[in-house]
Formats: C-alpha cells, structure tokens, sequence
C-alpha cells in the first residue's frame, strides 16, 4: 500500500486530547467514525470516554490538562518532550488523518509538524479567532488541512485565509432539549414553584472567585432586598469553590431576606430552576443561553492584561459574552440579548441594577428567551444529527477525498 494511502475498511486514526471537555468531543467524534469505519484503529491521547471506543491512549491527558501561564511554563520543559516523542511516533506509525482537539498551544504545533512531514491533519474547534488577532486564521491553517468549528461565524473568517473550515455544530446544543424543565429543576433543587429564583455563578475557578466572588454576592444581596421572596442560588463547582463562597457570604455585610442556597454542582439544574441568571462571562454564558434563562454577565480580568491586551489591540470585539456575538452574527443583535458588565464597569450595583431590571420586565424577558430559541437552532447544523456526525463527516472526507475542497 502506498504511503497514507487509506485502508477502506480500516484506517488508523490518530486523536490528541488535553482536557475533560476535549475527551466528550473526541468520543462522540470516534463513536461516529466507528459507525462508518467498524475496524478503525484509534491510537493517541485521550480520557475516559475516547477509550471507551476503543482509543489506546499512549499517554495519561491529565499530562496536557494546565490551566494558567505559570504552570504550563513550569512544566514547558515536559511537554515539549512529549510532543517531540508523539511526533516521531506519529510520523514512525503513519496514521491516515491525526485529529487534535482544542488545546491550540499543544496540538498546533504538533499539527504543523505533522502535516509538513506529509501526514493529514484536522484540528476540531477553532481558537476564537472571532475575538482575538484574526491572522491566527492563517497560522491556523498552516497546521490543519481541516479546521472543525463549532461556531457558524467562524468558516467566513478562515475563508478570508485561505484556510478550509467547517460548522459542524455544538455539542452542547445537542444536549440541551428545546424547551427546559424548569418545574423538574425547582424540584431536584427543593426550590417552590412559586417564588422567583436568581441563579449566581461567579465562575468555576478558584481565580475567578477571588476576583469576582464578592461583587456577584453583593449585587445578588441587592436584588434580594428589593424582590419579596426571592430565592437564591450558586452552584459550587467543587469543594474548593464552595469554602470560598461560604467565606465571601459570611463577608459580605449585607442583609439577605432568604439565606442564598449553596449547592454542590448542579449548575445545569440551577439556570434551568432560575428566572434569571447572573454569571461570569465564559463558557457558562452559552448554556444559560441553550436553558433559555436571560441573564446579566459580568467580568474582570487583572488590570496588568486588561491594559495590556487593549494596548496591544489583540482584543477585535467590543460585545464578550457568547450569545452577543452569536446574535450580532445573526443579525439578532438589535437590542443585544446580554447585559456585558465587564473590568470596572463591573460592580456590584451595576450588576444589581441590570438583574432586576429583567426581573421586572417580562416583556424583555420573552423576547430575550425568542432570540435564545433561535440562537439554538443556529447552532444545529442538523435539528435531527449531533456535532460527532458531522465532524465525523468531514474527517471522512479527507479520508476518502483528501483533494475536496
């Protein structure tokens, strides 16, 4: 067989994953690809849900899971070395297609590498190149003869390079049904029917919650005193966020009418039991989005990045949270579904001002729900396939059609 040409009933596929959210796409992408190839042999990093399709990971992914500059320039020495191995055992094995997911600062130059020795090569969700220095598009696609994106907005801007991408929908899109239940939330949570709820997430990171924790507290506080009745509840994504918000609550010098409810994880169940939603701007923003819950987003960085990111013109948004710019990008942005409060706008009043305003509008609270409904379609490319299928689609393309443009 000559070199990469493809087995038709067996290809091997090489798949890298560095974090928990990277292993859930990978194994709803190998899932599919097992259903179009049976006898495909998947070889490289990935977690628990890649393995259960059959994937031997070469490596433990907790190895490529850092978060923070610090930490990765404390283990950069590590990583670089294992990169160059997986090269050289990725250019001695000769897979038929290596997919990186996420992890850019791992997985593209890894990429690059990979393709310039002649190997084909994807790369499945897009940096967000929509927000920060668009020529990374180009960059990108030196790496990848494929860029798989979850985004409907983001192929325009790598054809503007040169460079083939494809909307292959958002798996989260595919987990949130249409219309949530809010009833069987209230009730998992021990919430009543008929009070108003406010959700509060002020992030999922110890970083975050010293940063943002107390002005989240402090506005939900607010808005407690002027709504009768309202409950409130923040979710803790793990133990160590949970001492953190109990600390800031016994801070925090304001009086609370109902004590908030804080709860071990569950934030999915606390959007959909909320009237509104107050959280730190992220990922968080868009499944408020997909529960169709509106919602106020605030945020801070630490004012060293701010200044310098703005100084340096690497920021080409002037909307942050998610659902804006996926209505500004359908032309749904008239008003913005979103109140942003972000860097030193981002105060406690702001915060609590902006929530009970949708409290105490229902009328925008409807329209804000109609433009989520339509948000979430958008981000099907099937309203009856998943995110997998269609990146599995395009990986089967290269495969069998590496010339199709």
């Amino acid at each position: 067989m000559a070199l990469n040409e493809v087995s038709p009933d067996a290809p091997t596929i090489a798949v890298i994953a560095g974090e928990e959210s990277g292993d859930q796409l990978g194994g709803d992408l190998l899932a599919a690809l097992r259903q179009r190839y049976p006898q495909a042999r998947f070889i490289g990093i990935g977690g628990k849900r890649m393995q259960a399709q059959g994937l031997e990971s070469w490596y433990d992914m907790a190895e490529l899971s850092l978060f923070g500059l610090a930490e990765v320039l404390h283990h950069l020495p590590r990583l670089l070395r294992l990169r160059k191995e997986l090269t050289e055992r990725l250019i001695s094995m000769q897979p038929d297609v290596v997919i990186g997911i996420d992890a850019p600062d791992f997985n593209l130059g890894l990429e690059r590498r990979l393709r310039e020795a002649g190997l084909r090569t994807v790369h499945y969700v897009s940096p967000s190149v929509w927000a920060w220095r668009e020529k990374r598009a180009e960059k990108i696609g030196r790496s990848a003869d494929r860029v798989l994106c979850l985004f409907p907005m983001e192929p325009p801007i790598y054809a503007r390079h040169g460079v083939d991408a494809r909307f292959v929908g958002h798996p989260l899109a595919d987990r949130f049904p249409m219309v949530g239940d809010r009833a069987g939330a209230r009730d998992a949570l021990g919430l009543p029917h008929d009070v108003p709820v406010l959700a509060v997430l002020p992030g999922s990171r110890g970083s975050e919650i010293a940063r943002l924790g107390a002005i989240f507290l402090d506005a939900a506080a607010r808005v407690a005193t002027a709504i009768p009745g309202l409950r409130v509840v923040v979710p803790a994504a793990n133990a160590r966020v949970r001492a953190q918000v109990q600390a800031l609550l016994a801070q925090v010098g304001r009086h609370w009418p109902v004590p908030p409810q804080l709860i071990d994880g569950q934030a999915h169940e606390a959007m959909l039991a909320a009237d509104v939603v107050l959280l730190a701007s992220g990922t968080a923003t868009l499944e408020a989005m997909l529960a169709k819950r509106p919602m106020v987003v605030g945020y801070r960085v630490s004012p060293i990045s701010y200044r310098i990111a703005r100084w340096l013109r690497m920021l080409k948004t002037d909307i942050y949270s998610l659902p804006n710019v996926l209505a500004r990008a359908n032309g749904l942005d008239r008003p913005l579904p979103v109140a942003e409060r972000m860097q030193d706008d981002c105060t406690a009043a702001h915060l609590a001002d902006d929530t009970l305003a949708l409290f105490n509008d229902s009328e925008r609270r409807g329209q804000i729900v109609a433009t989520f409904e339509a948000l979430h379609r958008a981000l099907r490319v099937d309203l009856h396939g998943h995110a997998g299928d269609a990146a599995a689609d395009v990986v089967a393309e290269l495969l069998e059609r590496p010339d199709a443009q």
